[in-house]
């Protein structure tokens, strides 16, 4: 991917300055409490997704889309997306992490594409508090690097849920992503497609680098950002424009610190996570190329300078030092749905299990073929195509041409 040219000249760059802890919100000690109660959030998450995937999958990622893949994707986010929500329900109301929304309060259920700054390796999880939020929490997609497809077992997760894996070249992703974009297009299927247009996690290095580009090709020199890559997010738009509803711009900042996953995990950060919403219907996205690329250097400026404001003050402007929880009309988690979700993925969990062992050695064939399925569709990226279309699409090309 590339970025476009216009802006700034090298005078106007300014040093790379990352965010600045707040000494008042102190990082949270590591205690053997937070090491035991991690450990098992660790454990509990993983097992669950991995009895979910291997025996859920088959039927609802393979032969129900062989019939559909409309009813195949519903069945998807409804399923995946009960399991999904254990993760706000950890850092929210098990690690007391405040999530606080400000910005735009957007409708539920909208098709849209979503823009976000790249902090820290966990900026695309807490775009599920959002989510879920708002209903779509199992309609969630992300463009991710593709090296994280090989996860164990979140790697068969990100397939079955139909993340895009890009290798970070342009000439190699393109076709994958206009292909799997392409089957994004239908608007009876409801999307939230996530892109992190700097193509990698912020750090200072990275930003000097940013910099330096931006000064020889004269685009805007950025401080708390890196300058965007705009090829893939002009791609999501031309594939999509017709379908979607509007582009979210979500700008993430953190305190104390930028958390990593295992921070994460046994919540000793980050003590608040402010989440700046901009809603921009589609149709006030220029449709050209060209001015769509321009138009996202401009929102990664302005990004620039609402970091640069919560650097100096500590929240984002429309905040007002204020608000609570939920923050930016925002409504609080439920702890009582929270937990009943959670109790339903627990108890599924364990009868999955149960029926592992016990049951006969038939159901356990089904799993460990389910497994080599996962294991050999995520690698080599195989999505099933219905009959009817593959019906459709022998005919096409059995179909003798006219002289």
């Amino acid at each position: 991917m590339s970025c476009i040219e216009g802006g700034f000249s090298w005078n106007e760059m300014d040093v790379c300055s990352p965010l600045k802890p707040d000494s008042k919100l102190k990082h949270r000690p590591l205690t053997p409490l937070r090491v035991v109660r991690g450990v098992i959030c660790l454990v509990v998450f993983l097992s669950t997704a991995f009895m979910i995937l291997v025996c859920f999958a088959p039927i609802i990622a393979v032969i129900l889309r062989l019939l559909s893949i409309h009813c195949s994707r519903k069945a998807i986010s409804l399923l995946f997306g009960i399991w999904l929500a254990l993760w706000p329900f950890l850092f929210e109301k098990i690690n007391g992490t405040k999530v606080v929304f400000t910005g735009d309060t957007v409708p539920p259920k909208e098709r849209t594409l979503l823009i976000a700054n790249h902090k820290t390796e966990v900026d695309w999880m807490y775009l599920w508090d959002l989510a879920l939020r708002k209903g779509s929490l199992g309609h969630i997609k992300y463009v991710l690097k593709s090296s994280l497809m090989k996860l164990p077992v979140f790697g068969w997760g990100f397939h079955v849920l139909e993340f895009i894996p890009l290798k970070r070249k342009w000439e190699v992703d393109e076709p994958v992503m206009r292909k799997l974009l392409s089957s994004f297009a239908d608007p009876a299927d409801p999307l939230w497609l996530a892109i992190f247009p700097e193509g990698t996690d912020y750090n200072e290095e990275k930003c000097k680098k940013s910099q330096i580009f931006a000064a020889e090709t004269g685009l805007p020199v950025l401080s708390h950002v890196l300058l965007p890559r705009t090829k893939g997010f002009c791609a999501c738009l031309e594939a999509l424009r017709s379908s979607l509803d509007a582009v979210y711009d979500l700008t993430i900042a953190y305190k104390n610190q930028c958390p990593s996953f295992m921070d994460n995990a046994f919540g000793v950060d980050p003590s608040e996570v402010h989440i700046h919403v901009r809603r921009i219907p589609i149709e006030d996205i220029p449709e050209s190329i060209a001015d769509a690329a321009s138009w996202l250097t401009d929102t990664f400026q302005l990004k620039d300078n609402l970091l640069s404001d919560f650097n100096t003050q500590g929240h984002f402007p429309s905040e007002g030092g204020g608000g609570g929880g939920g923050g930016g009309g925002e409504e609080e988690l439920s702890t009582l749905k929270c937990l009943v979700n959670f109790m339903l993925v627990v108890v599924l969990t364990v009868v999955l299990v149960y029926l592992t062992i016990f049951s006969t050695v038939w159901f356990k064939i089904y799993i460990g073929l389910s497994c080599a399925y996962l294991a050999t569709a995520t690698y080599f990226e195989i999505q099933p195509m219905p009959i009817l279309d593959f019906v459709k699409a022998t005919c096409v090309c059995n179909r003798p041409r006219s002289e």
